[in-house]
């Protein structure tokens, strides 16, 4: 978990959960990441509620920090007007270097469903390299020029068109001429295809962290870091994450964890058990109480749905899990 000593509530409210639902049968390792020194009383509240060995970590300022060559002024105006926030190479803090696993864990996040198994366990018997449980659509404004910036990279690479990458494209079928005006626009490759702005919300994510040390994907990332849009735009984790899966991995290393209840405010997904897999999800918000009851005795696991909060909407979902089939 990346925290600072603020979210102290927030961590051990979604420590607290993940124990309940599966860590208090598992007692895997917690790694806490800080800009800052750890606060005492943190440490004491974190290491009581987790039921593994609990390790406070802080992370070096070349790996949250601004570069030497840019001008941190006018990147940290830019960071402040769009309420950014800092994005580090995880994957490469010596307190991990140990683990091939991660589970993202954020402050405030809430797990609705017991979860019976070890997903880790799972993911490397079926050759999973990246999971999540919400897709959902990314706010273009925050990321204007991030994907032409990928998609020329892809074509300069000649890195091939994945099932994944295809998902995530919305074709322009106007005639050439006016495909090199629609290029000018924001999220658009240059034939004037759109980025249907779909991504994976990386504040829950289960993935292979050699992945993200693949030279493929350090390469990519050097090239996202080099251009400053971390700073000057709003790149996150989340659509780099998820237009690097569209671009390294195949579908089936994809894994949606449609059976893990999942509440990151504002948003809740509901699990969705169904027998035939390439049924798409439903718009959960629309089912009665009544059908929530009989859809929960379906799933075989304990679940609790708060009705207070919105259930994200299943299109991207939708739409990525039938490039998975």
């Amino acid at each position: 978990m990346v925290a600072r000593n603020s979210d102290l509530e927030g961590a051990v409210n979604a420590i607290r959960s993940v124990e309940q639902q599966f860590n208090q049968w598992y007692q895997y390792p917690v790694v806490f990441l800080n800009d800052k020194p750890w606060d005492q009383s943190f440490i004491d509240a974190l290491t009581r509620t987790a039921s593994g060995k609990v390790h406070f970590e802080v992370i070096d300022s070349n790996m949250w920090g601004f570069p030497d060559w840019m001008d941190q002024r006018e990147a940290k105006r830019k960071m402040d007007a769009q309420e950014a926030s800092g994005l580090i190479m995880f994957y490469d803090h010596p307190a991990l270097q140990k683990y091939r696993w991660y589970w993202r864990v954020d402050p405030d996040v809430h797990f609705t469903c017991a979860i019976p198994y070890d997903p880790f366990i799972e993911m490397e018997k079926h050759n999973k390299k990246y999971g999540y449980t919400i897709a959902l659509w990314e706010r273009g404004k925050t990321v204007p020029s991030l994907f032409r910036k990928v998609s020329d990279w892809k074509k300069a690479h000649k890195v091939r068109n994945t099932p994944l990458w295809k998902a995530m494209i919305d074709p322009s079928y106007a005639p050439w001429p006016i495909r090199r005006f629609l290029s000018l626009l924001r999220n658009r490759d240059a034939a004037g295809d759109l980025w249907n702005m779909c991504h994976f919300w990386s504040n829950f994510e289960i993935a292979d962290m050699n992945f993200f040390r693949s030279p493929e994907y350090r390469e990519f990332f050097a090239f996202l870091d080099a251009d400053g849009g971390f700073y000057f735009e709003r790149w996150g984790d989340a659509p780099v994450h998820s237009l690097a899966a569209t671009l390294f991995l195949s579908p089936s290393e994809l894994h949606h964890f449609s059976d893990f209840g999942y509440v990151h405010p504002p948003f809740q997904y509901c699990p969705v058990v169904d027998k035939d897999p390439g049924k798409p999800i439903p718009y959960l918000k629309d089912l009665t109480s009544e059908e929530w009851g009989q859809r929960f005795k379906t799933i075989g696991c304990r679940c609790d749905f708060d009705p207070r909060i919105k259930v994200i909407d299943p299109t991207c979902m939708n739409t990525i899990n039938r490039a998975l089939l």
